[in-house]
């Protein structure tokens, strides 16, 4: 029988077996959360908040919702409120991938951006901003997932008995972790009800203060860390961690590089509190000694960021991909072009299309080959200066615009070299005997001290 309303399709979403990841003697199962309609587990917050409200009376037809958001549970209200009628202020960490801030403005939200940087009680903090926003805007309403009782309840009352019920009633433990901490709660009361035997295991981001709450219970400052979603540096007022057997801090490499042998292996496309999760999960099942029946979740899909962990050069610029050593300057050209990674054009080709190219590849220059031969170099200005007036110019060729005054040096040059040709204004075109190796920015060397620094 069709469905009524896209909203009808959030909930009931399958669990699949790990197959080809090492889980010890453990069985390993995920919940697919990923399949809810705006692709996370965040969608059954989002409705049941916004239902709660409504019965509550704290929202109108036509008003105003304003929260603070790592990204899915704003996913999650911005399709509710797009159905329901209401406008949406979102207000989210500059951390968050650019693939979610997109999907967050076509479903028609207004997305204000802030600092990651800052902790609970400055200004810009996201959830402080975002209480300011609604106090400052007539007739809005806070939604507040960090505090509203409707968030653990759509976990209570539909993941957990899903959960229960597609596992045939047999669950020994359940690795979680905790943002907002509506799915540990939700599921810590219903389990308790159903099955208190059940064991519950955190999956905390290294930099969190969570881990260190359930084993002391106390913390200290929080350190940082990119996993979206889960940590924080505060306890949730709503978190129940009395369930909360074992912890494990898991670093952000470990965490993207789990959600990719996820894809790899499982064929599952996960996002990286997922990476997370799962890399706890296999820690625990590794560790077990007796056969258990485990359980984590696939919290939403990788497909937001694609441009971040899936992405060689994002995980490059993190120090979390380590290239072969040259000790040369080579080292510093982050898309080599004997290896297929540079981003060229050719001199028949039009500005138009180098455009392109740079838009396409966030750069704003592209040497000129001809026969793997670099003869120049265009970039934006050169590109301004050609089409100022004259759009018409967008189909001569590259090579009536580009610049045939080419700074080259060769992979054993000194940093002095370089950063002579910087001062010029200029980038350094590599080239090995007659060879094209590729281009060095200002950006290219700032990105590796950075990595340097990563690796340290």
């Amino acid at each position: 029988m069709p469905n009524a309303s896209v909203l009808e399709l959030i909930g009931h979403t399958p669990v699949v077996r790990v197959n080809n990841l090492d889980t010890g003697v453990c069985e390993l199962y995920l919940k697919l959360e990923s399949q809810n309609p705006g692709g996370s587990i965040k969608d059954r917050v989002g409705l049941s908040m916004i239902e709660a409200a409504e019965r509550a009376g704290q929202l109108k037809p036509g008003g105003t919702i304003v929260e603070a958001t790592a990204g899915n549970t704003g996913l999650g209200l911005a399709l509710v409120a797009a159905q329901k009628g209401y406008r949406l202020i979102l207000v989210v960490p500059d951390k968050m991938s650019s693939e979610k801030v997109a999907h967050l403005q076509a479903l028609g939200a207004e997305v204000r951006l802030t600092r990651s940087d800052v902790g609970k009680g400055h200004p810009a903090y996201y959830q402080d901003l975002a209480s300011s926003i609604a106090q400052a805007t007539p007739g809005a309403f806070y939604i507040d997932q960090f505090n509203n009782p409707a968030n653990p309840l759509a976990h209570e009352t539909g993941t957990a008995p899903e959960l229960w019920d597609q596992l045939s009633h047999s669950v020994d433990a359940i690795i979680v972790g905790v943002g907002s901490s509506g799915t540990l709660t939700g599921l810590s009361r219903f389990f308790a009800k159903v099955s208190p035997s059940t064991e519950f295991v955190l999956a905390d981001p290294k930099g969190s203060i969570l881990a260190d709450y359930v084993e002391t219970g106390r913390f200290g400052e929080a350190g940082s860390w990119l996993v979206e979603g889960i940590g924080e540096d505060f306890v949730p007022p709503q978190a129940d961690l009395s369930r909360v057997a074992r912890a494990f801090r898991i670093s952000d490499q470990e965490s993207f590089e789990t959600a990719q042998l996820l894809l790899q292996r499982e064929g599952l496309l996960a996002g990286s509190s997922s990476g997370t999760l799962v890399a706890a999960a296999l820690r625990y099942c590794r560790e077990q000694k007796t056969p258990k029946r485990v359980v984590s979740f696939v919290c939403d899909s990788g497909n937001k960021y694609l441009s971040k962990m899936f992405s060689r050069d994002w995980m490059l610029d993190q120090g979390m991909v380590t290239l072969p050593k040259i000790a040369n300057l080579t080292d510093l050209v982050p898309r080599r072009h004997d290896r297929g990674q540079s981003v060229t054009c050719s001199p028949d080709e039009t500005l138009a299309v180098a455009y392109q190219r740079m838009r396409r590849f966030d750069v704003s220059q592209l040497p000129v080959l001809h026969n793997d031969e670099i003869i120049g170099i265009i970039d934006e200005w050169d590109l301004l200066m050609s089409v100022h007036g004259e759009t018409e110019n967008f189909s001569l060729p590259v090579s009536k615009v580009m610049s045939g005054e080419l700074q080259t040096l060769g992979p054993d040059a000194r940093f002095e070299d370089l950063l002579h040709i910087f001062n010029e204004g200029l980038v350094a075109l590599l080239v090995d005997n007659g060879h094209y190796l590729g281009l060095i920015t200002q950006a290219d060397l700032l990105a590796f001290w950075r990595r340097q620094h990563a690796i340290r």
